[in-house]
């Protein structure tokens, strides 16, 4: 006599059908996978520059205001670089809650000329034979500084939480004006105490007697005076 016994059936998993906005999220998801490997990996022509940004140039035509005969010789330029560490910081509330420090690195240059305009009749005297010219010149005087926008930058800025708060409210398109007012502030006083004017008398003197003698004259001598 047998006996035969019964196995139970296995329970049967039950699929759930995806959802309709399920599906949606995932090939929204696949398709930005997509997008975004083919910009990595320069796959799809044209791809990057379909989300990148473009560059639009609307600026008016540009006006000739006014010309000025120049009679300046250039005879030197000095290349400057200032670190300006500029604080503002409120008189009865700590700077964490108002205040402002700004590092900021200024580039610029100035020139040195000598301003051939200023010379008179008197300045200048010549011998009959034309061999010997004397020459008195106006010293040499320093250009007004000129910051370079491209190698000037601004290293850090610290603010304090109503200075940030002020931020989010308003556009200050002149945030950087002191640092860079301070800065050429600097470069002008540093180019006072250089040795920038003499060696612009220096290379008007070698530039007149190099022009004189080619014309001839075999003794130039070039002095400065007010």
């Amino acid at each position: 006599m047998t006996t035969s016994t019964k196995q139970a059936p296995e329970p049967t998993s039950v699929k759930r059908p995806m959802s309709g906005w399920t599906k949606a999220v995932i090939a929204i998801v696949a398709v930005l996978a997509v997008l975004f490997a083919g910009l990595r990996l320069s796959v799809l022509p044209g791809l990057r520059d379909l989300f990148g940004t473009e560059t639009h140039d609307r600026s008016g035509p540009t006006l000739l205001r006014s010309i000025q005969d120049m009679s300046r010789y250039e005879a030197a330029s000095g290349n400057f670089q200032v670190v300006v560490d500029l604080e503002k910081d409120s008189r009865f509330l700590p700077s964490a809650i108002r205040g402002t420090r700004t590092l900021y690195v200024g580039a610029g240059t100035v020139d040195a000329y000598v301003d051939l305009g200023k010379v008179g009749e008197k300045d200048v005297s010549v011998n009959d034979d034309r061999t010997s010219a004397t020459l008195r010149l106006p010293h040499a005087a320093l250009g007004k500084p000129a910051l370079d926008a491209d190698r000037s930058y601004a290293v850090s800025k610290q603010r304090g939480l109503l200075n940030r708060l002020g931020d989010l409210f308003s556009d200050n398109p002149n945030s950087e004006r002191a640092v860079q007012k301070l800065a050429v502030q600097h470069i002008g006083e540093a180019a006072k105490d250089s040795e920038l004017t003499d060696r612009a008398e220096t290379n008007t003197t070698s530039m007149l007697e190099g022009l004189l003698k080619s014309l001839g004259f075999k003794e130039v001598k070039v002095s400065y005076g007010t």
